[in-house]
């Protein structure tokens, strides 16, 4: 979403990542490392590229190689600022809807801190005692571009034609302008996009390009159905629902990282009944944020959810090479 009234804003943003940038190549802003390497997994825009599917399949993928493997993220919304393992049995308001998803998709060990640097030191304390194993260690940094506070050893990110032609917040999208992309160490693009390695390559990008496959798999419903959601790009989430044939009566698009109470779930509920709607349906994110309220909808009208998984195009030969680069 673009907006154009914010424009004679954008050059104070920019202004601001200017100075940041002198920081951190001044050493006035601190990098810290860890002992083990970190891939970190970001893209330039506020949100909804796919961050979280790509890290579960890059986690997924190379603990199957053998490799150790935990996830360090921030947490966002999180009450506690204290680094901390994610139980998966626990709540947002612990852990962060993301690092609570990733925990329990891939069953591997995830840290949360708002400085990630924390995180780390609190995963490879964990590790001291499997560390002499000959295994090799590698920490995941979830949504991890913009945080340069930790060295990283690979940079993935992904990138979109939206984020091609958007524009620097507070007017645009973009957290930072696309030069930023020369940080990077790799590229994922959708694989229904290669016009975009073209650009890429035209505008000189000369590192590799990953391909990823997006999909959603959604439950079979009949009727007509009440999709909401709380996240970055919502009509993302409607318009996948809709190609998978479900009749969406309603949509409901609450802020991103929404934290659910019980009047939303009367607006639901309402609007349910209002449409003649007979399915509830939402995202893996939103339904950790609802917590227990999920269990107080009627049983008449049954919460379903949607999953969003990311397949890397050629994976065994982009897992060879990341975990080479890691070697390296």
């Amino acid at each position: 979403m673009r907006r154009r009234w914010l424009a004679p804003l954008t050059p104070l943003y920019a202004a601001g990542l200017a100075f940041r940038e002198l920081r951190l190549r001044s050493g006035l802003e601190p990098v810290c490392r860890l002992r083990f390497p970190v891939v970190s997994i970001g893209n330039l825009s506020t949100g909804g590229s796919g961050k979280t599917p790509l890290t579960i399949a890059l986690a997924q993928a190379l603990a199957e190689r053998g490799l150790r493997v935990d996830v360090l993220s921030r947490g966002y919304g999180r009450k506690s600022k204290l680094a901390a393992r994610v139980n998966p049995e626990g709540s947002a308001e612990d852990f962060g809807d993301e690092p609570l998803l990733i925990a329990r998709e891939t069953g591997l060990p995830v840290y949360v801190a708002p400085q990630r640097y924390e995180a780390g030191l609190l995963a490879e304390v964990d590790s001291q005692p499997i560390s002499e194993q000959n295994r090799t260690f590698v920490h995941l940094l979830d949504d991890g571009f913009q945080h340069r506070q930790l060295h990283r050893d690979v940079d993935i990110l992904l990138l979109d034609s939206r984020d091609w032609q958007d524009t620097l917040l507070p007017a645009g999208n973009l957290r930072e302008p696309l030069s930023a992309i020369r940080r990077a160490s790799v590229i994922a693009i959708p694989a229904n996009e290669p016009e975009l390695a073209n650009k890429l390559e035209a505008w000189g990008w000369q590192g590799p390009i990953w391909h990823l496959r997006r999909s959603m798999e959604i439950p079979a419903i009949s009727g007509l159905v009440v999709a909401f959601c709380g996240i970055a790009r919502p009509e993302q989430f409607f318009a996948g629902l809709e190609a998978a044939g479900l009749h969406l009566a309603v949509r409901i698009a609450f802020p991103d990282h929404h934290r659910y109470a019980a009047r939303d779930l009367d607006r639901l509920v309402t609007a349910a009944r209002t449409a003649g709607a007979t399915t509830i349906i939402t995202t893996e994110k939103d339904l950790i944020r609802m917590g227990k309220l999920a269990s107080a909808l009627p049983q008449s009208l049954p919460l379903k959810t949607a999953r969003l998984r990311i397949e890397i195009v050629d994976q065994t030969v982009t897992i060879d090479w990341l975990i080479n680069r890691i070697g390296s």
